[in-house]
């Protein structure tokens, strides 16, 4: 199978949406980016596509509020969930993202894969688990990024690396794990791989979308983002 690497440096900010009634036309094949509001979530999504703003980080936690849709190449889009867990908002607006977030998941023929951005320190939440087992039952390829790797040294953050891989395995489903770097650029490259990978798997069924087993491309590294 032919795997091209897309250029995510093209990549262009297109919507934002409240819901999934407002979203494009449901085409093509999307990557979804989800995680608590305070893993990185944003921080990577920019650092894979080399764009310093194309989506909101802050250092208040919650920023993502929106479901946002950024396209690398036509028929090849990128969506950034709103964050769940940690984000000091009311509680009406938290089960509206979550309402927003799980509409999306459940009912989005486009979506073809999605990125679990988890602290290295504390990988493995209750909210990680619940997307980890809805896409083993969806049949998605998952990529978990352990994110703030650089709060960890070289080794320590090896062993959190092996010891996520460990607990995955409870679930029976084959995952891609790698240890991310917005603020090193470690990482970036296997990321990329994994999704271009995964866009082609596409592609290459028709854009019928098809069984995919991931693609394995572990690596450890740094990240020094805050908020998302």
């Amino acid at each position: 199978m032919n795997r091209e690497m897309l250029d995510f440096r093209k990549t262009r900010f297109i919507t934002s949406a409240p819901d999934i009634s407002r979203l494009p036309d449901d085409l093509g094949a999307e990557i979804a980016f989800a995680g608590r509001s305070n893993s990185g979530k944003s921080s990577a999504l920019n650092a894979i596509c080399d764009q310093s703003h194309l989506a909101k980080t802050s250092r208040t936690p919650g920023r993502t509020r929106l479901i946002n849709l950024f396209q690398v190449k036509q028929g090849c889009s990128l969506v950034d969930l709103p964050g769940y867990g940690y984000a000091a908002v009311p509680e009406s607006m938290k089960k509206q993202w979550q309402k927003s977030m799980s509409d999306y998941l459940q009912k989005r023929q486009a979506l073809r894969g999605i990125v679990v951005t988890m602290d290295i320190r504390h990988p493995l939440k209750d909210h990680d688990r619940l997307i980890i087992d809805w896409s083993l039952a969806a049949n998605l390829p998952a990529l978990i990024l352990l994110t703030k790797a650089d709060k960890l040294g070289v080794n320590a953050r090896r062993e959190a690396v092996g010891e996520v891989k460990h607990l995955l395995s409870e679930f029976g489903g084959n995952f891609t794990v790698i240890a991310f770097s917005a603020w090193n650029k470690i990482g970036i490259d296997e990321v990329r791989t994994v999704l271009s990978y995964w866009f082609s798997t596409f592609h290459a069924a028709g854009g019928e979308g098809g069984d995919d087993d991931g693609y394995d491309a572990d690596a450890d590294g740094y990240d020094n983002g805050d908020g998302e």
